[in-house]
């Protein structure tokens, strides 16, 4: 969709003028970044996560680039070079907290945005390739956390790969071979350390260049806003900068206030103690956890226990890479003409008593120890979690009865209390 109104970028410093005239990068940089882009005049503050992801992203990248300046990716060393960041860089100890607990930062404000647009239905047409280009981002980045997380190679590092690309010899035939070159031999070691150590190096810049797509993306038909509804005109919008380039940035002020009390005051608090013991490959941890935000998807990989024509295993590594994966396939799963969920009764029932207290179950389940009661509620939570989306969510955009749109957005704002 495009914005007749919009605002054009018209540079007016003659240095300005010539650079837009050999090399438009102002021009692009203007357009991406939306700060001549007309926006729905009513977002709420959910719709500034996507602006604290990016900060998060910026983050990590800046941190991550200043540790790989010391770190030494072999497993003789990697543990005693993360302790000498920690204790001999000056301010070490802030850059390696900073990218530890941003990439939890990251996660949160992700989950955040997506929850958002599972509620505002901001994965239906036009803006199907925004949703799609966003799970790719997430995908990627699980994998750059994954492989970070195996870096300082201390007990959860060594155990946590170990287990993790152990699910992939649960796939016939190539299963074996696929784990056996994930980790470049027949457990963790050197080998693993180095490409883990390059790929988690590289995908960051991946994840840029895919955010970039996903901004593109979201340019193209406007963004999505509270009510659903579309721009009908210059009435329904209001120029990106100053109005929300003033918001996202007390948004980020605050997010970055609290991620800075966490820096300082409980840095150490979402980290698992036995990464903080060198890894040894004789020695198993208790408790073999992944981080917080896997913590759901583990769950579900958990749940499965039971050999049914398949080996229990395979059923929970499918089940797992499932549960992300049919959210591709979620545009057109929920037909209902309605975006978002404000006009629709029925489905903001099972979005805030079904679907919101299951993926937080999962979480917890996720995260406690395999044990029988624990893996019993995430059966059943896992059971919900895949039936709201292949039949609960199909079969309320049939029967149910929305509630009326307003005509505009204008009219929306306009009659609010």
């Amino acid at each position: 969709m495009s914005f007749p109104w919009a605002r054009r970028y018209e540079p007016k410093h003659p240095a300005m003028r010539w650079l837009d005239e050999k090399l438009p990068l102002p021009r692009f940089v203007f357009g991406v970044t939306g700060v001549g882009y007309p926006v729905p005049r009513n977002l709420n503050y959910f719709w500034n996560f996507g602006v604290l992801n990016g900060t998060a992203l910026v983050i990590q990248m800046v941190t991550g680039i200043v540790l790989a300046m010391h770190y030494a990716a072999n497993t003789g060393f990697a543990f005693n070079s993360v302790e000498h960041i920690m204790r001999d860089v000056n301010s070490g100890w802030l850059i390696r907290y900073a990218h530890m607990n941003g990439a939890s930062l990251f996660f949160a404000s992700v989950y955040i945005h997506m929850f958002r647009g599972l509620y505002f239905g901001s994965y239906k047409a036009p803006r199907e390739m925004v949703w799609l280009l966003g799970l790719v981002i997430l995908l990627l980045l699980m994998a750059t956390a994954f492989m970070g997380y195996v870096l300082p190679w201390g007990q959860m590092s060594f155990w946590g790969a170990q287990v993790i690309t152990g699910l992939f010899s649960a796939i016939p035939l190539v299963g074996e071979p696929i784990q056996t070159w994930l980790l470049g031999g027949y457990s963790p070691d050197n080998a693993t350390l180095n490409r883990f150590f390059a790929l988690h190096y590289l995908l960051p810049f991946v994840i840029a260049g895919m955010v970039i797509l996903h901004i593109w993306a979201i340019h193209t038909p406007g963004s999505s806003n509270p009510t659903g509804v579309e721009v009908q005109g210059p009435q329904d919008t209001v120029p990106f900068h100053p109005y929300y380039t003033a918001k996202d940035g007390f948004s980020v002020a605050v997010a970055l206030t609290l991620f800075t009390m966490l820096l300082f005051l409980w840095p150490n608090a979402l980290g698992h103690p036995d990464n903080y013991v060198p890894a040894n490959a004789l020695s198993t941890p208790a408790h073999i956890v992944p981080e917080w935000y896997f913590w759901p998807f583990y769950a579900i990989l958990r749940a499965f226990t039971v050999d049914f024509i398949l080996p229990a295993k395979l059923w929970g590594v499918m089940a797992m890479f499932a549960s992300i994966f049919l959210l591709f396939f979620l545009p057109w799963l929920d037909t209902s003409p309605v975006r978002s969920g404000h006009y629709r009764p029925l489905f903001r029932k099972f979005y805030w008593f079904g679907l919101t207290p299951c993926v937080l179950t999962l979480g917890y389940c996720g995260g406690a120890p395999a044990e029988p009661r624990y893996v019993i509620v995430s059966q059943i939570a896992a059971i919900y979690y895949f039936a709201h989306f292949l039949i609960i969510l199909p079969i309320i955009a049939r029967i149910e009865k929305p509630l009326p749109l307003p005509n505009s957005i204008t009219a929306s704002v306009l009659s609010a209390p």
